[in-house]
């Protein structure tokens, strides 16, 4: 299986794509991320590129709320767990590293789904940016700048 590779400005600053024909792999705001996916890739545009692209951008820009393209994550059972409750969040709507850890069904581990969060490879569409701090503070972004989990949130809830 062949990866395409490509990169995207957006308002978050460069983003790097990675699918193959049929689904998304990744989305990273780290130009090296496609060096560390152990696949052959090339960089030219499939259609699925271009359906991302266009997709992400309408996201951007308020024209859609949710997404159809077709996502693969690899990860431990635990990621996995943590990954699937966080397309359950809403859009517009938070919750907290706590309750991410009672749904997957481990109270104590808030830390643990703090690096799930931040081992996301398809931040963004895997809504990440949605959790935050018991406290109400935002908390760290997918090992990013918290500046763009703030961009996004306020995308999705405008005061």
């Amino acid at each position: 299986m062949q990866l395409c590779v490509n990169e995207m400005d957006s308002p978050l600053g460069k983003l790097y794509l990675g699918v193959t024909e049929n689904v998304v792999r990744y989305i990273s705001y780290d130009e090296a991320t496609f060096l560390q996916v152990g696949m052959d890739f090339r960089t030219e545009e499939n259609e699925l590129m271009r359906r991302l692209k266009d997709e992400l951008s309408a996201f951007f820009i308020g024209e859609i709320n949710s997404f159809t393209v077709p996502l693969e994550v690899r990860g431990t059972d635990f990621q996995m767990k943590v990954w699937q409750s966080l397309q359950q969040i809403p859009y517009g709507a938070v919750v907290s590293y706590k309750d991410i850890a009672e749904w997957v069904g481990s109270p104590k581990a808030v830390r643990a789904v703090g690096q799930a969060n931040r081992a996301n490879p398809i931040p963004i569409i895997i809504p990440c940016h949605r959790v935050i701090q018991a406290g109400g503070k935002l908390g760290g972004y997918n090992g990013s700048d918290v500046d763009r989990k703030r961009w996004l949130l306020n995308r999705e809830m405008p005061f």
